[in-house]
């Protein structure tokens, strides 16, 4: 057994979504760190354009097509710039998403259409689209990925009154095992990653008010602290490498034990 390239992603092609900020961006260091080309997709152009000349800059590959995959026509509009692009695809990794919070009663339509868009129609949409360049990617030992990004809120009933997104969450997760079985057969696995805590935009709420941010969060994990860009980045490079070939519609939880283990 030949170990020293069994996590290595280097010359892999990969399309990030949400790639710009937050977990996303963690994953885009992380490949482009491990020598993977990356393109980034995210809502706010600059935000994309700025990240793909910084890691370019440092002498990774990184390209900027920004998209607003709430909408299945910019949903098609990215797979067709990959496809004009780029013959095959090796990874995909589904992370864009939205939340909304309101209390019970006056939860928005709005709100949960644009959770619902975004988390569950945009990650099937995409997927679908860029299948053909999935499939020319895979093969019987190297099978091309999909990483769907869900949540530990997919997994519990969290304590905010966020409910669409916990439901959005749950759907991907249940979407990734469905995906997974199709695919499978043309040499593509689906995965999921079910993150806990992570610093954010997203999460920024939460450290609102706290004299110590992520330290005093961290002491109610298991683990005794947040995620790191290396917990999640670490997590992706495994399935995406021979490493997790032989893993498909699973759902990983990245949460140091905070849903887990309770």
């Amino acid at each position: 057994m030949d170990v020293s390239n069994l996590f290595s992603v280097e010359g892999k092609v990969a399309l990030v979504t949400g790639g710009s900020r937050g977990i996303g961006e963690m994953i885009t260091r992380g490949l482009v760190a491990a020598g993977a080309k990356v393109y980034i997709s995210s809502r706010k152009a600059e935000a994309c354009d700025a990240l793909a000349e910084e890691l370019s800059g440092a002498g990774g590959e990184v390209v900027s097509l920004p998209a607003d995959l709430s909408r299945p026509e910019e949903c098609g509009r990215l797979a067709d710039e990959i496809s004009s692009r780029e013959e095959a695809l090796d990874v995909l990794v589904n992370n864009a998403g939205a939340t909304w919070g309101a209390p019970l009663d006056e939860y928005p339509l709005d709100g949960w259409d644009k959770v619902m868009d975004v988390n569950v129609r945009g990650v099937f949409l995409l997927t679908q689209a860029l299948a053909d360049r999935l499939r020319a990617a895979g093969s019987e030992h190297d099978p091309a990925r999909v990483v769907n990004i869900g949540s530990v809120d997919g997994l519990h009933a969290p304590h905010v009154e966020s409910y669409a997104y916990p439901a959005s969450k749950a759907a991907v997760h249940h979407l990734t095992r469905h995906l997974g079985w199709r695919l499978v057969r043309d040499h593509i696995t689906v995965n999921a990653i079910a993150p806990g805590l992570f610093p954010s935009k997203m999460t920024a709420f939460m450290f609102e008010g706290l004299d110590e941010g992520e330290q005093e969060l961290g002491r109610t994990i298991p683990r005794g602290r947040v995620g790191s860009p290396e917990d999640i980045a670490g997590t992706v490079i495994w399935l995406c490498s021979r490493a997790g070939a032989y893993v498909t519609g699973a759902v990983v939880p990245v949460d140091g034990g905070a849903v887990t283990l309770r």
